[in-house]
């Protein structure tokens, strides 16, 4: 394996270039040029006037595509755009013709787009500094410096990982269309007032996390929250749901009906309890509410999200609590024990009847 030995030789010299302040370092316009030429397929050529004249579309509609991708322009007479620019363009906007997208809908989806891959590329940069950071034992800056010089030859691998999970993840939602709606059919009188999927959905909340996380420093803290959001992630997944986000010190996820939402309910739970037999795993408290929500942005909204987020906030540490209907749901199911909790004022929903959800005692 000569090359592998090569490279790593290569990568430890340019660490260590790099941690010593040494002249090796690329200079500025070598490394853009390096970089401009591993992702955007060729060299800046075109002006805004020259990127539309070449994808068939007026300047206003070049400045819009940029804009909701979160990448403004700024200097209009600078020529910043590929061909490849011009080529996706031509294509989203040929497709939006075709099939007739207002504007609404065409900036909805370059900005999910962009909003998406802006988060993705900085988490997955962040994971090379701190990666480069531990293998060489480099200051911060060192080490964003040395992920600088390696983009050219990793960025290929994470766009063939990128349009693979993405591919994935697309047939993975038409799955559950398949499922969810096959027996419908179009034209059905549905309550036009009414949300339109009806989801199990719940929260799992850091107990204490403030005071668990005060003093921690930057790597401490990093490995904190990576470590909650990887187990929620992994315990949500394997039993069934699905991570709509993570906020901060909480998850929101969601399930497709309600027995699967009280296992990933019971399974976060249950994690959090684990926390004393060795395993750093923060205690959540944790909500379910079956309801009906609106899905957008990828995120979720309604009145039972909003129930959720409640229930959360006055659960006891490594509890599951659900609310009334939720319990109704699952009392015919022999796995689960429910029981009943004193009413609750709660600002902005009243007095609401909380219900404590558990496992059955089997014996």
């Amino acid at each position: 394996m000569p090359e592998v030995a090569e490279e790593t030789t290569e990568t430890t010299k340019a660490a260590e270039e790099s941690r010593a302040g040494s002249p090796g370092v690329p200079e500025r316009a070598t490394v853009e040029a390096d970089v401009d030429a591993a992702l955007l397929g060729g060299p800046r050529a075109l002006t805004v006037e020259g990127l539309a004249e070449r994808a068939g579309l007026t300047e206003k509609q070049v400045r819009s595509y940029w804009q909701a991708l979160g990448l403004p322009i700024t200097e209009e007479q600078e020529q910043m755009f590929t061909e490849d620019d011009a080529v996706a363009l031509e294509q989203i906007y040929s497709v939006a013709e075709r099939e007739q997208f207002d504007d609404r809908s065409l900036t909805t989806l370059i900005r999910s787009m962009g909003h998406t891959t802006e988060r993705l590329v900085l988490w997955q940069v962040e994971a090379l500094v701190e990666h480069m950071t531990k293998r060489f034992d480099l200051d911060d800056t060192s080490a964003r410096l040395l992920v600088l010089d390696r983009l050219p030859d990793l960025a290929p691998v994470l766009e063939t990982q990128l349009s693979h999970a993405w591919r994935r993840q697309l047939a993975a939602v038409a799955a559950r269309f398949t499922v969810e709606f096959s027996d419908a059919r179009a034209g059905d009188v549905t309550d036009s007032q009414a949300l339109p999927l009806p989801r199990a959905v719940g929260f799992a909340d850091i107990v204490s996390f403030t005071k668990r996380t005060a003093g921690l420093g930057s790597s401490e803290l990093a490995e904190f929250v990576q470590l909650f959001e990887t187990r929620a992630r992994d315990v949500i997944t394997a039993a069934g749901g699905r991570v709509v986000k993570t906020i901060g010190d909480a998850v929101l996820y969601v399930a497709d009906d309600v027995a699967t939402g009280a296992k990933v309910a019971l399974g976060l739970a249950e994690e959090g309890e684990r926390a004393g037999e060795g395993i750093e795993v923060p205690p959540v408290r944790v909500s379910l509410v079956w309801g009906r929500v609106l899905s957008r942005f990828g995120d979720v909204f309604g009145p039972s999200v909003n129930l959720a987020s409640r229930l959360t906030e006055i659960a006891e540490p490594a509890t599951v609590l659900i609310d009334r209907e939720t319990a109704a749901l699952l009392s015919r199911d022999s796995r689960f024990a429910l029981t009943a909790q004193p009413e609750r004022e709660v600002h902005g929903l009243g007095v609401i009847e909380p219900v404590r959800l558990q496992w059955a005692y089997k014996g």
